[in-house]
């Protein structure tokens, strides 16, 4: 199968990993992934944030970028979720029954990694190896747009040597949610506390779900408590193998902090 790598800005930027981990697992698979390099932004953020007519084109270059292919694999549920949701209601607003033709077959081939994995090449063991404790987090877009259900943790469970945790109040939203972090902090804080804290109730060693995005808002407020607890995308989970097992780094050190000194500074 012919797969394109729709690896999505937020992973392009600060998670390359991810789409590279993506890769060596499905050509260890058998199979055929390329990474177009005319792909761009699909234009959620502007959609989101209003500017909806400016995503027309972006939704325009995406059909022409990734139409080719017997599938496309997104590196982001997030970003999924716009272009099979949200493009038909770009091509509504542009008046372009051919612009939502193409949407539409482009949309029918798009997939989250356990999508593609699951239901369309039939496979649930990918013969991964991973010795640590886990826990996931089923992000917002993945559970409530995507509707993946268990498949990501099916996958998961069937990684040799893996130990998977049940997180509590596993499908509350963690808080991140784009620019909903941004415009509602103190909300957006507490939520990813509450899901930070649950996470830590499971004893994991690492932290695991679809999105970088999410994880990164966890990880951050897992970083500031000092805790050890890695966030990593289930992506490259799967990508490790015995021959070639992932490595997760050494503990976070524990630091000693003096003392905040309170009262004026020393004059000049």
């Amino acid at each position: 199968m012919r797969i394109a790598l729709f690896i999505a800005c937020f992973n392009d930027v600060l998670y390359p990993q991810t789409g590279q981990a993506m890769v060596r697992l499905l050509r260890r698979l058998g199979h055929d992934v390329e990474f177009p390099q005319d792909q761009t932004c699909c234009g959620q953020m502007h959609f989101n944030t209003g500017y909806q007519d400016d995503c027309i084109p972006l939704a325009q270059r995406f059909c022409d970028v990734f139409d080719g292919y017997d599938a496309v694999l997104a590196a982001s549920g997030s970003c999924a979720s716009m272009v099979k949701d949200y493009y038909p209601v770009l091509a509504e607003r542009a008046r372009s029954p051919q612009l939502a033709g193409r949407v539409d077959s482009v949309g029918t081939r798009l997939f989250e990694l356990s999508e593609l994995l699951v239901d369309v090449l039939g496979v649930t063991d990918t013969g991964s190896y991973f010795p640590h404790r886990v826990t996931y987090h089923p992000t917002c877009h993945t559970l409530r747009m995507l509707r993946i259900g268990d498949r990501p943790t099916r996958l998961l469970r069937a990684v040799d040597g893996i130990d998977l945790a049940d997180l509590p109040e596993a499908d509350e939203c963690c808080g991140f949610g784009g620019t909903f972090a941004l415009r509602n902090a103190d909300t957006s804080v507490a939520m990813g506390t509450d899901k930070a804290v649950n996470a830590l109730g499971t004893r994991a060693e690492i932290l695991t779900a679809a999105d970088n995005s999410c994880l990164m808002h966890i990880g951050g407020i897992l970083s500031r408590g000092r805790s050890a607890m890695r966030p990593l995308h289930y992506a490259e989970i799967l990508a490790s193998t015995r021959e070639h097992p992932y490595d997760t780094g050494s503990a976070v050190p524990t630091v000693e902090r003096p003392a905040q000194q309170f009262g004026p500074g020393p004059r000049a």
